[in-house]
């Protein structure tokens, strides 16, 4: 995979940077978790922790929430949820960050895993994009047209919640099946009309003067990310309350990005090899608006229609109940997962 590029080359590929913050439904890079060492508290239990490439450490690093570990934490590195949720299933992680999508997915293999936390964020960086110069005004007009996404991707239920809202389904569209790396190439030499895709994907196109947002997440997708853990690591005591403990430290690490989005977007752009600027832009649209939220009964029934749509799809082979891979335990006094997203005002705007 290739460095970031400047700016100026962006149309012609996609940074690996970016592939690691994606919440895609599948990999497009090595499936394999990479140890990269670990945190030294002051107890002798380790936490295995899956992450991505500024994911929970950075973010913890630059919030202090390291600083007074009561425990060990090994880290390690996985290019996407997906492959992180395995490494869970296998009990190789503990817990781990992952989106909305491969939780549903993980679950629909049986896999051994739980939802324990929630954060809630604005949706408006799932987004279908256009070309500048494109005809196309509303979803409606997607009808005939061409839409690349990547296959049981955030993006991809956000395109076929989209559709829906507009009376259409992905029978009336040509659907391109790209990861990211692919659709964004497609998409700037004209090969698609569209494109379904997450930030900082829409931060990146935006920024760079490649496209407009046709219609985004707003009101079609639940704006959830989850905290995933090992069945296994939940049972054990000690290890179940670390894991509350280490909850607890992100949730004020993301209430300190979103007050202090500059100073995180420089620690984010250095992590990743994202530009400063995209890396702002994506904080304020959504990274930094997201609230720790409690895992109640609408974020499992918003999960059950991811769930119970690719069912319908056949990309899941059979249902399940959701609720099933749920505790709640770690809710203390949150707010419902409805809550609104934070919000930066006129400067989120792009």
């Amino acid at each position: 995979m290739k460095r970031f590029l400047p700016a100026a080359l962006l149309p012609l590929a996609l940074p690996l940077a970016l592939l690691l913050t994606a919440c895609s439904g599948s990999s497009s890079a090595d499936d394999s978790g990479g140890a990269r060492g670990s945190v030294d508290g002051k107890g002798s239990l380790t936490l295995n922790i899956g992450d991505q490439k500024g994911g929970s450490e950075a973010v913890l690093r630059a919030a202090g929430e390291l600083d007074d570990l009561p425990y060990r934490v090994k880290w390690s590195t996985f290019t996407s949820g997906p492959p992180m949720l395995e490494a869970v299933n296998a009990g190789a992680v503990d817990l781990g960050s992952v989106g909305n999508t491969p939780p549903v997915f993980a679950a629909g293999a049986k896999s051994k895993i739980t939802v324990v936390a929630a954060v809630h964020g604005d949706s408006r960086g799932e987004a279908i994009l256009v070309r500048k110069d494109s005809p196309l005004k509303k979803t409606a007009d997607l009808k005939g047209k061409s839409v690349a996404v990547a296959q049981g991707s955030s993006a991809h239920y956000q395109l076929i919640a989209s559709l829906r809202k507009a009376g259409l389904t992905l029978d009336d569209i040509k659907v391109t099946l790209l990861q990211p790396a692919d659709a964004l190439a497609a998409f700037t030499t004209g090969k698609v009309d569209a494109w379904a895709v997450w930030d900082p994907y829409t931060s990146q196109v935006l920024r760079g003067g490649q496209g407009r947002v046709l219609t985004d997440g707003r009101g079609v997708v639940n704006g959830l990310n989850f905290q995933v853990a090992a069945p296994a690591a939940l049972k054990d005591t000690e290890k179940a309350a670390a894991i509350g403990d280490f909850i607890e430290r992100l949730r004020r690490a993301q209430d300190w990005v979103f007050g202090h989005p500059e100073q995180w977007a420089k620690v984010w752009a250095k992590d990743t090899g994202l530009p400063y600027e995209v890396a702002l832009d994506a904080v304020k649209l959504t990274y930094g608006t997201r609230v720790p939220v409690a895992l109640d009964r609408a974020a499992i029934s918003s999960e059950q229609r991811i769930a119970d749509t690719f069912t319908e799809l056949k990309l899941i082979p059979h249902a399940f109940d959701f609720a099933d891979y749920v505790d709640d335990r770690f809710n203390k006094d949150l707010p419902p997962s409805t809550s609104p997203a934070r919000s930066y005002g006129k400067a989120s705007s792009r």
